[in-house]
């Protein structure tokens, strides 16, 4: 019933009983099928080797604009592991201006070749952004990503970022924040995006939706979102789960 758009998977490996617990967890609560993202070399391994241990979850590989600029993937390099059956996406890739100093025309260089690849092998990106939202909407504009598509997962934006990517043909992926009392701006955006180009994620193990927040977020978490949705927007959880999931499907099969 649910999608949980945006997981870091192999980071709740320590939870107790394990990856199985946490899997079954997420059963009992509807969670269909998860995309499990990589933030770094090593992780895109590990998200891919998840990918054949549970069937339904499948990856996404990538560097994330936060990880030491020295660590790098090449065009080809990306292209190659996302010619594995089970990677439907590239990335998390993106721009981050909160965490890094200085000159960071090394990230926008890496970003651009996580576009490039993406357009290449015929994956969605997935976009993460912090602190950067003209650049990174710009640097998407002007390496034509929509020719690739995707999703700006953990979407914390003002509308008239949220419109840049719907104008681009972007999903736009909302994440246990919205629940919290402070993101009375994020609500309101949530409240107007259209329901065929909305995503809804965890981004676990961080920021789990209320009442959990503060805890160790699990896929199981990602209805919380959806109910808050359907809350806020005067709608009903089960056509939250329908179109969300739907959007996933049409996201990852016609790209």
């Amino acid at each position: 019933m649910f999608i949980d758009s945006h997981c870091h998977l192999n980071l709740l490996a320590e939870e107790e009983g394990g990856l199985d617990a946490v899997m079954a967890q997420a059963k009992e609560n509807q969670v269909d099928h998860i995309l499990s993202i990589a933030i770094d070399k090593a992780s895109c391994y590990d998200v891919i080797a998840l990918t054949e241990q549970y069937d339904n979850v499948t990856a996404s590989v990538g560097i994330h604009p936060n990880v030491d600029q020295e660590e790098n993937f090449t065009v080809d390099e990306l292209i190659k592991l996302a010619q594995h059956d089970n990677v439907i996406a590239i990335g998390e890739t993106g721009l981050d201006y909160f965490r890094s100093e200085g000159d960071l025309e090394w990230q926008r260089d890496r970003f651009r070749t996580h576009i490039e690849a993406a357009k290449q092998s015929k994956k969605p990106l997935i976009i993460h952004t912090r602190e950067a939202r003209d650049d990174t909407m710009d640097i998407l504009e002007q390496e034509n990503a929509e020719q690739a598509g995707g999703i700006i997962h953990c979407f914390t934006e003002n509308w008239d970022t949220a419109q840049r990517a719907l104008d681009i043909g972007f999903y736009v992926s909302l994440s246990g924040i919205v629940t919290f009392k402070n993101a009375v701006d994020l609500q309101d955006v949530a409240k107007k995006l259209p329901l065929d180009r909305i995503l809804i994620e965890t981004d676990a193990p961080y920021l789990a939706p209320v009442p959990f927040r503060g805890k160790t977020n699990k896929p199981a978490y990602v209805k919380h979102v959806a109910e808050f949705l359907a809350d806020l927007r005067g709608d009903t959880v089960e056509n939250i789960a329908q179109a969300t999931t739907a959007n996933f499907h049409r996201l990852f099969t016609t790209t």
